[in-house]
């Protein structure tokens, strides 16, 4: 009986001695927290918090007028490079594409295949994607130093590369809002375009990567920082660039009964002209719908 309660105290004596050496390491620890230098002048809100402004209602019948449009957005413009940069994730600042990718690694995102149509029918799955994003493999026979065959080695020469998206295409519908008696726009999908040298011809070539539903992704973007140029204690976030319209883009396609692009009838100058007739056309329309 007497070993039975010894052992029964020193069991307890032993637990005890643990969770008071576990509180003095956690408190240790959450003082060395405390105690870290503040990397800013301002108690930082964090962003993981944000969501996305609400859509407006809208009724079919308040829709006096519709048009559908593509535009790309080029990231080595000046006003569009906060999408590009950084390339490598620095100070929790991440580009677009790392975002996108993090995004559907995690699957908290779905891309669509754009290789069946720009209208998100067809979801790809990560290993889908994944591979897609390697290209087709290629062997090369490797020797050693006497000339002795090793065997092949598999090579991907046209994977997919950090930094090689350098522009962003966008599906858009504006519509004029006779309840609102306003023209407004809203972003149905983005499709990240690649950039890079074909290894077999070494030419020049884009393709696009996928397309996102853009109503899915704004959740994540609400809460992805965005390098604001002007002002680092405004912070913005990758939805607030779409909602407020804070980049330059063009017009490579408008809704028409051929269900082609401007580079497929216009080129040069002509193309470009032609991009901003579109522009232009969606401006004047809601103009004339004014009486002065």
């Amino acid at each position: 009986m007497d070993k039975r309660i010894y052992k029964f105290f020193s069991i307890l004596a032993l637990s005890l001695s643990v969770s008071v050496v576990s509180a003095q390491l956690t408190s240790s620890s959450v003082q060395r927290a405390i105690s870290t230098p503040r990397d800013n002048v301002f108690e930082e809100i964090h962003a993981e918090f944000k969501k996305p402004v609400p859509y407006p209602p809208l009724r079919q019948a308040d829709v006096m007028y519709q048009k559908r449009i593509w535009q790309k957005i080029d990231f080595r413009e000046k006003m569009n490079q906060p999408f590009y940069y950084p390339i490598n994730a620095h100070l929790g600042w991440k580009s677009f594409m790392t975002i996108i990718l993090e995004a559907l690694r995690s699957g908290e995102l779905t891309a669509y295949d754009d290789r069946v149509d720009d209208e998100f029918t067809t979801p790809l799955t990560y290993r889908e994607l994944e591979s897609r994003l390697k290209g087709q493999a290629d062997s090369i026979d490797q020797f050693d130093q006497n000339g002795v065959f090793l065997g092949k080695k598999i090579t991907f020469p046209d994977a997919y590369q950090e930094g090689e998206v350098k522009t962003l295409k966008l599906k858009e519908v504006w519509y004029f809002d006779k309840q609102r008696s306003q023209m407004m726009v809203r972003i149905l999908g983005l499709g990240p375009v690649r950039e890079f040298i074909d290894s077999e011809t070494q030419e020049k070539r884009e393709q696009t990567l996928f397309w996102i539903y853009f109503p899915d992704v704004r959740p994540i973007l609400a809460k992805s920082l965005v390098f604001n140029r002007k002002n680092s204690g405004a912070r913005l976030t990758y939805d607030d660039i779409f909602w407020k319209r804070l980049f330059d883009s063009y017009v490579y396609k408008e809704e028409n009964v051929y269900d082609r692009e401007i580079s497929q009838y216009a080129l040069g100058m002509d193309a470009l002209l032609e991009s901003n007739r579109i522009k232009n056309e969606i401006f004047e329309m809601e103009q004339t719908l004014w009486e002065y």
